[in-house]
């Protein structure tokens, strides 16, 4: 749970890194004379952003959840979210009821941007990509397998989570309006206790049906209201706002600095980035979100011991009857504006109240930090830190090295069941693909990381996965240990060889390897040549099993498996025939190779007779794909036409290089 946890924290980085942005513009906005057009301008482009913190969530969390950061995630958070949102209004909940829309629950006014369902949204899809990302459909339905899959899930998911919120929505959020109306006669106590839940629930977004009661007009309260129409009592109108002051411009600044100085040494400049930005947007013009959302998960314990000085704020201003307010939040801007209102009572000793918190939150969190050793922004090590490594060799060429890389980020002889490779990927099984560690692996050069199951991983190399697969097996039989890596302050970079190329300046032209249908790319249901891992080319669905070539070249491999083999041109350009997919599980039982290494072939000359239903049989893909793996600066490369019949001895394709 806690991993899971920190691991929720981080993700929620990515949307809250763009909260600054919002209070930027609103805080300017604010503080240029309204009469400017200027400023009603970046006022509106702040609240435009602060208006979809909810949306902001589900994306982020989708996105951060995810196992490899896949934009197809965040696209089913968004799916995800749209679906209660857009179910849940009043008018269709009138209309799903059976009632007419005066009748509906006023709490469903209150769905739309709400936190909570942002976030249900954002852990629903990105669990559910992590889940459905790799599932295969039948045929007939492959377009929509693997990565597409994932929001068409996400919605029939969310359809029953927005079935579910339908009955309980309101219970949830009348719940928490009626929890804060106890507190309505409790003066300074009741502030304080209001303060103290009013963070405490913004991690579920529900911290704005408790505003609802003290700031508007639900209860009769309307300090916010009141406060600006100079209504009420002096002294005392103001009291559900003034103590925010104190916190947001003096204490969560302080807070901010206790945490960069517990940052590991090599994390302070990354750590005093995200730091000065939300101690700046709280300061400013009192968004918090930056800071608050920085440590609430991966430090859960911190954020509570800030919600009991947000409780200690409000009651100690309410008590002693220091009153202000805000229109947006309790930041400069609205300070500087709330002072010169007569309702305000002593509005200065706000700034010696907070003086003393920042005292008390940057004592407070040191302590809490370093005493309960918690992982606050900087003080989780580097992805790699004291990661598992291989001792290296000076006589290690590269294969080696990049092998020991893959050796030790999944988990060494240990961790290792089989070890396998088909043309371009290796193909491992290991006691407990949860130990593998994909940043450390991606280090060796790898173009991507597959992880299929608990026991199967698929590490994408390329064309010289052989050499490092030989490597990986020597690591294994002589069952190598692991070692801790010491004093690793930043990622290393990849195993990378010089790129040298003997590519000649000219155009290509690619034909068609058999009578079929011809496909793009970036449709061939397997990611590693889907997403161009291995280079761009283009595939074919063949009618029939008569392979050609489709280039004038050389025959430079042909596999152990017969599935694949290499093709060089005459300017150069190294060409990949892949034959099926995930064939090479096949052991070359439906290829006829029909030609040697070494032997020159020009386009249309017959490569392989291969049987198609053999392969359909065993439950594989006969797509037959040609991938240019060894891609310099190219200028052109454009099908004719997409998604058409063509037969063999058809060009489709022209690369012109440079």
């Amino acid at each position: 749970m806690k991993t899971y946890l920190q691991k929720m924290g981080r993700s929620l980085q990515l949307p809250v890194a763009v909260l600054p942005a919002a209070a930027l513009l609103q805080g300017v906005g604010h503080l240029m004379p309204q009469s400017w057009g200027i400023a009603q301008f970046m006022q509106a482009g702040g609240v435009a952003i602060l208006n979809q913190i909810a949306l902001l969530f589900a994306v982020g969390l989708a996105f951060g959840m995810s196992k490899d950061k896949d934009g197809a995630a965040a696209l089913a958070g968004l799916v995800a979210y749209i679906i209660p949102v857009g179910i849940l209004t009043p008018a269709n909940v009138a209309l799903l009821m059976g009632i007419s829309v005066k009748s509906v629950d006023p709490a469903f006014n209150f769905v739309s941007g709400n936190v909570l369902v942002g976030i249900i949204a954002g852990l629903s899809a990105g669990a559910l990509y992590n889940r459905f990302k790799d599932t295969k459909l039948p045929m007939a339905l492959s377009f929509f397998s693997g990565k597409r899959l994932v929001p068409i899930v996400a919605s029939l998911v969310m359809l029953l989570v927005s079935a579910v919120l339908l009955f309980a929505w309101p219970t949830i959020y009348d719940a928490l309006v009626n929890f804060g109306k106890f507190f309505i006669n409790l003066g300074a106590i009741g502030a304080g206790l209001y303060g103290f839940f009013n963070r405490l629930l913004i991690p579920t977004g529900l911290h704005q049906a408790l505003n609802q009661v003290f700031w508007f007009n639900v209860a009769g309260i309307n300090d916010i209201g009141n406060f600006w129409a100079n209504k009420g009592v002096k002294g005392v109108t103001g009291i559900y706002q003034a103590g925010f002051f104190p916190v947001m411009m003096f204490g969560l600044p302080a807070g901010a600095y206790a945490i960069y100085r517990n940052a590991l040494p090599e994390r302070k400049k990354e750590t005093a980035g995200l730091m000065m930005a939300g101690a700046f947007a709280s300061f400013f013009t009192g968004v918090t979100e930056p800071l608050e959302f920085s440590f609430m998960f991966v430090a859960w314990p911190l954020y509570i011991l800030h919600a009991v000085f947000v409780g200690l704020s409000l009651g100690f201003a309410a008590f002693m009857h220091w009153t202000a307010g805000f229109t947006f939040s309790a930041g400069l801007v609205d300070y500087l504006l709330s002072i010169h209102m007569p309702i305000a009572n002593m509005p200065l000793m706000l700034i010696v109240q907070g003086l003393v918190m920042a005292v008390i939150y940057y004592f407070g969190f040191n302590f809490a930090i370093q005493k309960f050793n918690l992982m606050t922004p900087g003080r989780e090590p580097l992805d790699i830190d004291g990661s598992d490594a291989v001792d290296i060799s000076d006589d290690d060429d590269k294969y080696t090295l990049a092998a020991k890389k893959v050796y030790a980020g999944i988990g060494g002889y240990e961790n290792i069941k089989v070890i396998d490779n088909c043309t371009t990927r290796l193909r491992l099984q290991l006691f407990d693909t949860d130990k593998a560690d994909t940043a450390l692996i991606k280090t060796s050069g790898a173009a991507g990381v597959n992880i299929l199951d608990k026991s199967n991983i698929q590490i994408i190399i390329g064309t010289e996965v052989q050499f490092v697969a030989d490597a990986l097996k020597k690591l294994y039989d002589n069952k190598t240990p692991l070692s801790k890596a010491e004093d690793v302050n930043e990622t290393p970079e990849p195993v990378k060889e010089e790129t040298k190329t003997d590519v000649k300046a000219g155009t290509q032209t690619f034909y068609s390897v058999a009578n079929g249908q011809l496909e793009d790319i970036e449709k061939v249901p397997d990611d590693t040549f889907s997403q161009k891992m291995l280079g761009d080319g283009y595939a074919v669905v063949p009618s029939d099993g008569q392979i050609t070539s489709p280039v004038d070249g050389t025959i430079t491999t042909i596999f152990p498996t017969k599935h694949a083999m290499g093709i060089k041109t005459d300017n150069g350009l190294e060409i990949l025939l892949h034959m099926g997919i995930d064939t090479v599980q096949l052991k070359g039982e439906p290829f006829d190779v029909k030609v040697t290494d070494g032997q020159e072939v020009r386009h249309g000359d017959l490569l392989a007779s291969v049987d198609l239903k053999k392969i359909e049989e065993a439950g594989k893909k006969t797509d037959m794909m040609v991938i240019v793996t060894n891609m310099p600066v190219v200028s052109m490369m454009k099908f004719k036409d997409l998604d058409r019949q063509v037969n063999k001895d058809d060009d489709v394709v022209k690369i012109t290089t440079k």
